[in-house]
């Protein structure tokens, strides 16, 4: 059961060969037995889970399921779950267990899904490994001496590894797009306001965006199906219309038009991924899609806009983890200062200590206008270059990073070469664009990733074109050794 689609999960539901707590069962004992090895999940929802299989079974006997009532879910331990622990991958959130639930996993359990539990990520959602977990890393199920990428390793390792069916990310420079690039997962950052942030512990405010992370297009549209809402709480939330983003995966892309930018294939390009990206370009043609050349030289910049806007944006969020209003509190402090002052150096870690200092920094009144104030109009100049883009081309093709996973610890004491990691990804987030991921290839045994850009609200059209490459390839049915791995009963 483990290697099926949601798609294929979801009919087996409907036609009685499997039910719901059966399924759950099933995904709660591969969790048992081999995420030792991966770390994919920080919390178990054992109990919550089985009860919410039982209702689920219920539900279907009483004629009320949905397409995805009763499969199994995993969210990223960024989410407010109401009674169940979410940490952010933070000492300083180490026991915070929030008295209400994010609209993201609200509106997924009303979709009658079941909460497997809270997945590992980067602390407070800041790198591209997830090696700054304060729960320790997770590991490529591909090759566990590799990354999984970061932010929202966790999630990926786990569906990759077979642990959870599929499960929620959230992406604020490439945090979906690039572990699921580094983990053969097909991941999906929404255009910014269609998925609402409200109960989503925040990071970088006007960037951060939660999408799925499944094993194929086809599953990415049905639980983005339910993502996608209105929501008043979220003062960011766009009323767009809703469509269905399943109604067009299957029609022909023929006439289609690709923009690829040539400098997305500099020599920083590893040779292999550039050859695989290629390959699917080639492949693309043949079914009937125009290639355009496009430029989007605005991208150069996109990285250092983003390090300046991100921690800026973050060390405004974060400074209400205190240890007076939230957060972990240090013991027996001397006076205020020292309470506060330790309370954040014990709480967290060197990741995030590092871009609140930035942010800071950047922010105070001698350095505002030389450093954020130039960063948003390059901000702004990067947003155009895309618009220009999108009159000419109806999705961007691109590698989503500059290589396959690196070795857990390769670079990670070298942030400027981590930064790197995202360089494809930062600029669709500082667009506010939708974009997804999926693989392409493979390398030294480690999965490659093809990113596609749409235009604002066009993410009909780039889970119909991923889709109408995964009919024509099998990249994505290609699994993990650690998922196939059978768990005696």
């Amino acid at each position: 059961m483990h290697t099926q689609s949601v798609a294929q999960l979801s009919q087996l539901l409907s036609q009685g060969t499997v039910s719901s707590t059966e399924l759950t069962e099933h995904f709660l004992k591969r969790i048992e037995s081999l995420d030792s090895d991966i770390n994919s999940f920080i919390t178990v929802n054992r109990d919550g889970a089985l009860k919410q299989a039982q209702m689920a079974d219920k539900q279907r006997a009483d004629g009320l399921a949905g397409p995805l009532t009763g499969v199994p879910i995993a969210h990223k331990d960024i989410f407010c779950t109401q009674g169940i622990k979410t940490t952010c991958a933070s000492r300083m959130l180490e026991n915070f267990i929030p008295p209400y639930e994010s609209t993201v996993t609200a509106n997924i359990a009303a979709a009658g899904m079941v909460n497997l539990g809270k997945t590992n990520m980067d602390e407070f959602a800041m790198g591209s490994s997830n090696e700054t977990s304060f729960f320790g890393a997770s590991r490529n199920p591909w090759n566990t001496n590799h990354i999984p990428g970061g932010s929202s390793g966790g999630s990926a390792a786990a569906v990759a590894a077979a642990l959870a069916p599929i499960a929620t990310g959230t992406d604020t420079g490439g945090s979906i797009r690039q572990p699921a690039a580094h983990t053969g997962l097909t991941g999906i950052k929404p255009t910014y306001g269609s998925v609402s942030r409200w109960g989503m512990i925040a990071f970088a405010s006007s960037l951060d965006q939660a999408g799925p992370m499944a094993t194929s297009a086809e599953d990415a549209a049905l639980l983005l199906n339910t993502m996608v809402s209105h929501d008043n709480r979220d003062s960011t939330s766009v009323a767009h219309p809703n469509s269905d983003f399943l109604t067009k995966l299957n029609t022909p892309i023929s006439g289609l038009r690709i923009g690829v930018p040539a400098s997305f294939f500099s020599a920083d390009l590893d040779s292999e991924v550039g050859d695989a990206i290629q390959l699917a370009i080639s492949q693309l043609q043949q079914q009937g899609a125009v290639i355009v050349p496009i430029s989007l030289e605005m991208n150069q910049h996109a990285l250092s806009a983003y390090y300046v806007i991100a921690p800026s944006e973050a060390s405004a969020n974060l400074s209400r983890f205190d240890g007076v209003r939230f957060g972990h509190r240090c013991e027996d402090p001397k006076d205020l200062k020292d309470l506060y002052s330790r309370s954040r150096s014990e709480g967290f870690g060197a990741e995030v200590q590092t871009r609140i200092l930035v942010g800071t920094y950047a922010l105070s009144a001698g350095y505002y206008d030389a450093y954020y104030r130039k960063a948003q109009k390059l901000r702004r100049l990067i947003k155009d270059d895309f618009e220009q883009a999108f009159k000419q081309v109806d999705v961007i093709l691109a590698p989503t990073t500059p290589s396959t996973a690196c070795k857990l610890g390769e670079k990670f004491g070298d942030p400027a070469k981590m930064y790197l990691e995202d360089i494809y990804t930062l600029a669709v987030n500082l667009a506010g664009l939708p974009a997804m991921s999926l693989p392409c290839g493979m390398a030294k045994g480690l999965p490659i990733g093809m990113q596609l850009i749409g235009p604002a609200f066009g993410e009909a059209n780039i889970l119909h074109l991923g889709h109408q490459f995964q009919q024509h390839s099998d990249w994505h049915k290609q699994r993990a050794p650690i998922a196939l791995q059978e768990v005696s009963a």
